[in-house]
């Protein structure tokens, strides 16, 4: 989320590119591609919030996209992502991030087929209600999908990504619930820059004009 239409348009297509130059860089390593296009998934999200601005908020097209995105779909996606990067010895541990993130994306899938969302302009931020059943214990299955995969990863680029993305949201949710101003698309920004770059040191390396000769003869 960012504090205007415009600022969520600029982070949300600058976010999307780097998660193009991501997705570039993983095509080589299968695995990580999930991981890798979290960015470009986040850079949509950013850009479909931009048109929930410029409809005043309401509970039209742009803001059910918007929640089926963060609601269901993210605490499926990045557990399941951190599955496939993750090294072999810590497969095992991170099926509980996903059971967890399957079981929230079912109940947060549930609830937005049976309410409605809503979306309202306060001031520099933007409040979505859609009325959560046990909203805490959703909570702590969203966080233990997200953040929990990541930091029991296993890799030590994606527990230091963990501690950014759980340092960043906990600012991003102090400044937002006093609707001050949304600093979501600039923490996602940073995060994705990160998550950038250490997708760019597992790239494998190019093989070396020796490596090609000797597979020539």
């Amino acid at each position: 989320m960012c504090w205007s239409a415009t600022a969520d348009l600029v982070a949300g297509t600058g976010i999307a590119a780097v998660g193009v130059a991501s997705v570039t860089l993983a095509a080589r390593r299968p695995r990580d591609l999930p991981l890798a296009a979290l960015p470009l998934l986040l850079g949509v999200h950013q850009i479909i919030e931009a048109a929930v601005w410029r409809n005043d908020g309401g509970t039209g097209p742009a803001t059910v996209a918007w929640a089926v995105i963060a609601l269901p779909l993210l605490p499926l996606w990045v557990p399941t992502a951190v599955l496939c990067a993750a090294p072999p010895r810590a497969r095992r541990r991170l099926l509980v991030p996903l059971a967890a993130g399957a079981a929230t994306a079912t109940a947060l899938s549930y609830v937005l087929a049976t309410r409605t969302v809503t979306a309202e302009i306060r001031g520099h931020t933007v409040g979505y209600s859609v009325g959560l059943p046990h909203a805490g214990l959703i909570v702590v299955g969203y966080l233990l999908a997200t953040i929990g995969a990541l930091l029991l990863s296993g890799d030590r680029g994606l527990v230091l990504f963990g501690v950014l993305v759980a340092v960043g949201a906990a600012v991003s949710v102090v400044l937002w619930r006093q609707e001050y101003i949304s600093t979501w698309c600039a923490f996602a920004a940073v995060a994705s820059v990160a998550l950038s770059l250490w997708v760019g040191r597992r790239r494998p390396p190019a093989p070396r004009p020796s490596d090609r000769s000797c597979r020539a003869a």
